[in-house]
């Protein structure tokens, strides 16, 4: 009863922050953690937006295109590094701030690995020092793209380990997503896509060995990978003769399905891509699948940012008419990276519509 009467009672509101006197100047932060600390200073908030609000999204598609305009129009590398990292954000604020706190908003955007931008169109980074320019789209000598300390520490992991195997990679490549912007898919939602890829490279390679197993034959067996296929998996799905060329691409959908079994903890250890994986043993593994888990994040993100590296390698040497590098299976490559991508949730992008730049 006491608790009840507790309940009727109205909550201690939280204390709004001191508003800035003075001069005051406004900055928008674009912060890519996941969880970020309260402004510690006076300030003003005017919005705050985070990722599960449909207009942000909008609006950080609409930045990306202001930083890509900016100049010449034509992508750099700073530009890119920025268009990366807006593609990150967890949280959008609007904020004023007294002009004597800029130290304190500076050492706060550091704190939620933050980018700014301000009323007179710069880009900046946590010190306020220009990214991309307004007018010219230049960068200062002295601006640093903001990365947690784990991205960097990957980032030197996977090269160290790329460079063991002959395997160059520039150094001017960019961290990627680290633990602590990190939002992994459902582990239902993983579960139900590794069913769907089953299911559809199991139609793949029956109708390209001449023994095509039907769609209702297939959703019989597996009927919860229906709420999962993608749009793409459904059309082929429906067709009643696919041609050879369309059953290859799903094919090599086993890859995809190989990657996630592995981050549901079916597989023990992903082994380098060189080699397609054993086909027969990834469905055997589907079949028998047990209660799965996650794998932490990190082990995640560990393959992802070496598979990240690897696949701009590919993509040099295609570019450059270079033979392939020896002990690399460049098909293995793209369908993991295809995985891990939609895994990490990024551009936060439907399974068809997962991009892999590099």
């Amino acid at each position: 009863m006491l608790e009840k009467l507790r309940g009727l009672l109205p909550t201690r509101q939280a204390a709004a922050p001191a508003a800035p006197t003075g001069e005051t100047l406004l900055f928008n932060a674009y912060c890519t953690r996941v969880e970020i600390p309260k402004p510690p200073f006076a300030h003003v908030l005017h919005l705050r937006r985070d990722i599960g609000d449909e207009e942000l999204l909008a609006h950080l598609n609409d930045f990306c295109g202001y930083v890509l305009d900016r100049g010449d129009g034509q992508m750099s590398r700073e530009k890119y590094h920025v268009i990366l990292h807006l593609q990150r954000v967890h949280h959008h604020l609007a904020i004023s701030i007294g002009a004597d706190d800029t130290a304190a908003l500076y050492a706060w955007a550091k704190q939620s690995n933050a980018i700014l931008f301000t009323k007179d169109g710069q880009v900046r980074d946590p010190d306020g020092l220009v990214l991309v320019d307004e007018n010219d789209g230049s960068t200062d000598a002295q601006a640093l793209m903001p990365y947690p300390a784990q991205a960097w520490t990957r980032k030197a992991a996977s090269e160290a380990a790329l460079a063991a195997r002959g395997i160059e990679v520039p150094d001017t490549l960019p961290p990627l997503i680290s633990e602590d912007e990190l939002v992994l898919q459902d582990r239902d939602d993983i579960i139900g896509r590794a069913r769907a890829l089953l299911l559809i490279s199991l139609r793949a390679e029956s109708v390209a060995s001449g023994e095509p197993m039907s769609a209702e034959t297939l959703l019989s067996k597996m009927p919860l990978a229906d709420d999962y296929l993608s749009p793409e998996e459904r059309a082929f799905l429906e067709k009643e003769a696919p041609s050879q060329e369309e059953c290859a691409q799903f094919i090599w959908r086993y890859e995809s399905l190989h990657l996630l079994e592995w981050a549901l903890g079916l597989v023990d250890t992903l082994a380098f891509p060189a080699e397609a994986c054993d086909t027969a043993t990834t469905v055997a593994k589907m079949i028998e699948m047990r209660g799965p888990v996650v794998r932490a994040g990190a082990e995640i993100l560990d393959a992802l940012d070496l598979t990240y590296r690897v696949h701009w390698h590919i993509r040099q040497q295609r570019l450059k008419k270079r033979t392939a590098t020896p002990g690399v299976d460049v098909d293995v490559v793209m369908e993991r990276h295809h995985a891990l991508n939609w895994l990490v949730r990024f551009q936060h992008a439907g399974w068809d519509q997962v991009d892999t730049p590099t």
